[in-house]
C-alpha cells in the first residue's frame, strides 16, 4: 500500500483503548442504525395490514400479463374481481407473479394494485421487516463493547446477535419462498 501512497503516514490514535468514536459519534451511529433497521418495519405495515385482511377489498386476482423489464425485473398486470360483486378492475400485480395465476388477493384502498392475501401474502409481506430485525442483531454487542462490557458479556451479546440475525435471515428466506411459490 505504501508504494501507492508514499506521502501519507498511517497513524492509529492513542489513548482510551481505541474503542471507536467519541460519545457524540456513538449516539449518531446508534440512532442511524436504529433508523435504518426500523424503516423496513414501518414501510411494511401497509402491506401487512392488507395481506392480513385489515384493509382493502377481498377478491380474486387473475394475472393477465407479465412484461420483462430486463435484469430479472417484471411488470405484471392483472384483473381484480371483488368478492362482493361489481366490475373487474385493472390493477398492478406483484412482480413475482406469472401470467395466468389466479389467487386470493386484496385490493388496496387506492384501487391501483392487488396483493396476495392469507398466509402466502402475510409471509411475503414479512420479508422486508425481517431484514430490519436481522440488522438489529448485533447492535447490543456494539453498545456493550463501547460501554466496556466484560468479555463474557460481550460473548453472550455476540451469540444473541447471531441468533437474532439468523432468525431475521430465516424469516427473509421463508418470505421469499412464500412470495415465489
Amino acid at each position: 500500500m505504501s508504494e501507492y501512497l508514499p506521502d501519507l503516514t498511517f497513524v492509529t490514535p492513542a489513548g482510551r483503548g481505541n474503542r471507536g468514536p467519541g460519545p457524540a459519534g456513538r449516539v449518531i451511529i446508534v440512532l442511524l442504525w436504529l433508523v435504518v433497521c426500523a424503516l423496513p418495519v414501518v414501510l411494511a405495515v401497509p402491506d401487512l395490514r392488507l395481506a392480513a385482511g385489515r384493509t382493502g377489498t377481498p377478491g380474486t386476482l387473475t394475472v393477465v400479463s407479465c412484461t420483462a423489464l430486463g435484469q430479472g425485473r417484471y411488470d405484471c398486470k392483472g384483473r381484480f374481481t371483488p368478492d362482493g360483486g361489481g366490475p373487474a378492475v385493472a390493477v398492478a400485480a406483484s412482480p413475482d407473479s406469472d401470467a395466468g395465476d389466479v389467487l386470493r388477493a386484496r385490493l388496496t384502498p387506492e384501487g391501483d394494485r392487488a396483493v396476495p392475501a392469507g398466509t402466502k401474502g402475510v409471509l411475503a409481506a414479512l420479508t422486508l421487516p425481517a431484514v430490519g430485525v436481522g440488522g438489529l442483531g448485533f447492535l447490543p454487542y456494539v453498545i456493550g463493547y463501547w460501554r466496556g462490557a466484560g468479555r463474557r458479556t460481550r460473548h453472550g451479546l455476540a451469540v444473541a446477535g447471531a441468533l437474532v440475525t439468523g432468525a431475521g435471515l430465516a424469516m427473509v428466506i421463508v418470505g421469499m419462498v412464500a412470495a415465489y411459490a
